[in-house]
């Protein structure tokens, strides 16, 4: 438990339960990085495609209600599907959902090269 009583849940944990959920909604190319020794800005990097923004939604959706179902937290979100690119912010889980051609344009994984991937499902 932390100081205000309530359980800690370790980061890693969502992280990669958060890998399982977009992999629920046929999320592609997911990558989790773990970017503790490369950022303060948060523990890990999730980062995945899907083909279409009714995808993007369905992924956003799903992951949105079971975070919050299994671990009480929201997120912070920036972007819509319609954009091509949508941040869920946990703190210290960023969610990066792209469309191919905004995932190909901003390469994140070339940016965090230094980070190492946890996990990688194609």
């Amino acid at each position: 438990m932390n100081t205000t009583g309530a359980i800690a849940i370790e980061t890693g944990t969502i992280a990669r339960r958060v890998v399982d959920l977009a992999e629920d909604k046929q999320a592609h190319e997911i990558v989790l990085l773990d970017i503790r020794s490369q950022s303060t800005i948060a523990d890990y990097f999730v980062i995945c495609s899907a083909d279409s923004d009714r995808q993007i939604k369905a992924i956003i959706d799903h992951i949105d209600v079971k975070v919050q179902q299994e671990f009480a937290i929201n997120p912070r979100m920036e972007g819509t599907a319609d954009t091509g690119w949508v941040v869920l912010d946990y703190g210290h889980v960023v969610v990066h959902i792209f469309s191919p051609t905004q995932r190909d344009y901003y390469r994140l994984e070339r940016l965090w090269d230094k980070s190492p991937p946890v996990v990688v499902v194609q």
